[in-house]
């Protein structure tokens, strides 16, 4: 019996560690010019790539705005709703390979995610190399 009852504390407590152990969630981003929150990102993954979705806009006078910068199918879009992270696979502890959006300049920049603990997200947007970029740190919405 106390051999179950351990197995089965074991097995519950890597359940909750590997939910909490990845960077899809909702995420509050904090501008990294300012230090002051923006939005609300929610990170999900389809067909095995991760995207991030803006899902709330906590200056309530830009709820409305629209990514009149933006490329493509994207322009005039309202923000809120936009998919912002795109097509990024995991390599080891980071997210790569994919792209980020600025929807305030409008521009498409490569991107990479990183855990900092469970609780903590760094996104870097980048040109050409990583060296050449900015770097935000986003905190998991509980």
């Amino acid at each position: 019996m106390k051999k179950s009852i351990t197995i089965l504390a074991l097995f519950i407590s890597i359940v909750f560690y590997g939910q909490n152990h990845t960077v899809i969630g909702k995420w509050k981003t904090i501008d990294d010019q300012t230090g002051k929150a923006k939005s609300i990102v929610e990170i999900y993954e389809r067909s095995g790539k991760i995207y991030g979705k803006i899902i709330d806009i906590l200056d309530a006078e830009k709820k409305k705005n629209l990514c009149v910068n933006c490329p493509g199918d994207e322009k005039n879009k309202p923000v809120l709703g936009l998919v912002i992270i795109k097509g990024l696979t995991k390599d080891g502890n980071e997210y790569n390979s994919g792209k980020i959006l600025d929807p305030t300049s409008g521009k498409l920049y490569k991107c990479f995610l990183a855990l900092e603990g469970n609780d903590k997200l760094k996104v870097r947007g980048y040109v050409g190399v990583a060296l050449f970029g900015r770097t935000q740190t986003w905190n998991r919405v509980k």
